[in-house]
């Protein structure tokens, strides 16, 4: 098995039609700082390492830097990880677009011995673990199937819009429920999480995800 990396797993979304977020890898605060010219500040900051999963838990992560702070931030972010995780190998840190305001979710993928691969939709962020508000099918799965997931979770009045909320693109999830889908029967994944998958009222975007391969 090998963890991906935050990029090399948003590589792998791409390549099936799946809206990421503009970023690049930088390997030096002055790079770090080109590639934030380029896209356009503020921007989010991540750690990139093949031995970090769960980058904000080791303080691997800084959003919303203006441009005046990026290079400060590339050092900063080096040397906290390098006293809470010496031996953990740096391939840089990634400057990433921030997302536009929306409904955050989550869509996973595990790979079962029994059944194949199971695919899972529910809201997403940091208090997935909390809510556990989710949905399963066995893929491969359609637009329809995809539809039935999305509303079958409590929280589906929430991406209707309600209390003033503006409402998530229910078509642009659905979408990507089946990209993932297919993404499953083609490639070795063992285990893929986009958490979170920002939704707005027209469009989604990846904003992190995980994923495990066979090798």
């Amino acid at each position: 098995m090998r963890i991906l990396t935050e990029h090399e797993a948003k590589k792998l979304l791409s390549k099936y039609g799946i809206p990421v977020t503009k970023e690049s890898i930088a390997e030096s605060a002055v790079e770090a700082l080109a590639i934030a010219a380029k896209i356009g500040t503020p921007v989010a900051m991540k750690i990139s390492s093949p031995d970090i999963s769960h980058k904000s838990d080791v303080g691997g992560v800084e959003l919303n830097v203006v441009v005046g702070n990026v290079k400060t931030t590339y050092n900063k972010i080096i040397s906290r990880i390098n006293k809470v995780n010496p031996d953990a190998r740096i391939e840089g840190i990634l400057v990433q677009q921030m997302a536009p305001p929306g409904h955050e979710t989550i869509i996973g993928l595990k790979k079962d011995a029994q059944f194949g691969h199971a695919i899972m939709f529910g809201l997403g962020g940091i208090f997935v673990e909390v809510y556990k508000d989710v949905s399963f099918r066995v893929v491969p799965i359609e637009q329809n199937e995809a539809l039935d997931m999305i509303s079958e979770i409590k929280g589906y009045p929430i991406l209707k819009g309600i209390r003033g909320r503006k409402p998530a693109d229910i078509e642009a999830i659905a979408r990507v429920l089946v990209a993932v889908s297919g993404m499953a029967q083609k490639e070795n994944i063992a285990e893929l999480d986009i958490n979170p998958l920002i939704v707005g009222e027209t469009g989604a975007v990846a904003v992190d995800a995980r994923a495990m391969v066979e090798e």
